[in-house]
């Protein structure tokens, strides 16, 4: 077993295919099978199966799959370390974000970092809230941005952003004309959710435990698993919602949907900067953190 190997491995794991690993890493399917079938010999059991057109670990590949891209996120750092050492700045980085920041906020960030150190490259994973603090906490992830904050002492986490939510609806709306509704009129709307581990979601909680309400009072209508699932069924008129403006720019941009503030309902929330408390910071996510730190200043 080498770190190649397990390159290789990660992957196929992630693209869900030989062939696709095949061209990713620019080397013949038969070799990347070949070196599969050697990590496998090597731990004595399968750890990839071919189902139907696609490739998925084994319970032993998926185990394999997480110390894997720890090792290689260690061997990153190691590489950004000595590059430092010589005055450099150059490695490879792996940032996590939930949807909104992950989204429509990093890209942004990493293409500007990216133009003052060109011999950096950097990936961005994108998932709900709970599972980028805990690829973070396990090492997969240097740093991650997120939209709610966690009691969890092992996260370290600084506001980053400050943002604030409206009641999303279709320019067809009875409410399309009005600049706000009351929270009355909302609990009243058939509404739309995003899934439980959202920043979003429980943003909308906070909020509305403020103001003596909660999501049960809401008129729950579905439940979506992306920003921009819930932005497609506020088109289709299943229901509105609590957004990011962030996320909905370019629709309020074109008026194909309309932004409402709550009376005495406080949406306004912050994305955190979120770090492991007890893991040391490669020298290039140091770097990394000082330049969002410039890009996005913020009191307290």
């Amino acid at each position: 077993m080498d770190l190649w190997q397990l390159n290789i491995f990660c992957k196929v794991v992630e693209l869900k295919s030989f062939s696709k690993a095949a061209d990713a890493i620019h080397l013949s399917q038969p070799t990347i099978s070949s070196h599969i079938k050697d990590l496998e010999n090597h731990f004595g059991c399968r750890l990839i199966d071919r189902l139907s057109k696609e490739a998925i670990p084994t319970k032993a590949g998926e185990l394999l799959y997480d110390y894997a891209r720890r090792l290689l996120a260690l061997r990153d750092e190691t590489e950004t370390a000595l590059a430092e050492f010589h005055g450099k700045i150059k490695g490879h980085l792996v940032i996590g974000g939930s949807t909104i920041p992950g989204v429509y906020i990093l890209p942004r960030a990493v293409g500007d970092f990216m133009n003052n150190y060109p011999d950096v490259t950097i990936s961005i994973i994108i998932g709900d809230t709970e599972k980028i603090i805990q690829d973070t906490l396990s090492g997969v992830l240097e740093l991650g941005v997120v939209g709610a904050g966690t009691g969890d002492k092992r996260v370290s986490q600084e506001k980053l952003i400050e943002d604030e939510m409206r009641v999303i609806v279709p320019e067809s709306h009875r409410w399309a004309k009005r600049k706000s509704i009351t929270a009355d009129m909302l609990i009243r709307e058939p509404f739309i959710i995003r899934e439980r581990g959202s920043g979003t979601l429980k943003s909308i909680q906070n909020s509305l435990s403020r103001s003596g309400y909660s999501i049960a009072d809401l008129r729950v209508v579905a439940e979506m698993g992306s920003t921009e699932a819930v932005i497609q069924g506020i088109k289709n008129k299943v229901g509105v919602s609590c957004l990011s403006c962030i996320a909905v720019s370019d629709e309020l941009q074109t008026g194909t949907l309309k932004a409402l503030t709550v009376e005495s309902l406080d949406l306004r929330r912050c994305f955190y900067l979120t770090l492991s408390a007890y893991r040391s910071l490669s020298p290039l996510c140091r770097a990394f953190i000082s330049f969002l730190r410039k890009m996005f200043p913020i009191d307290g």
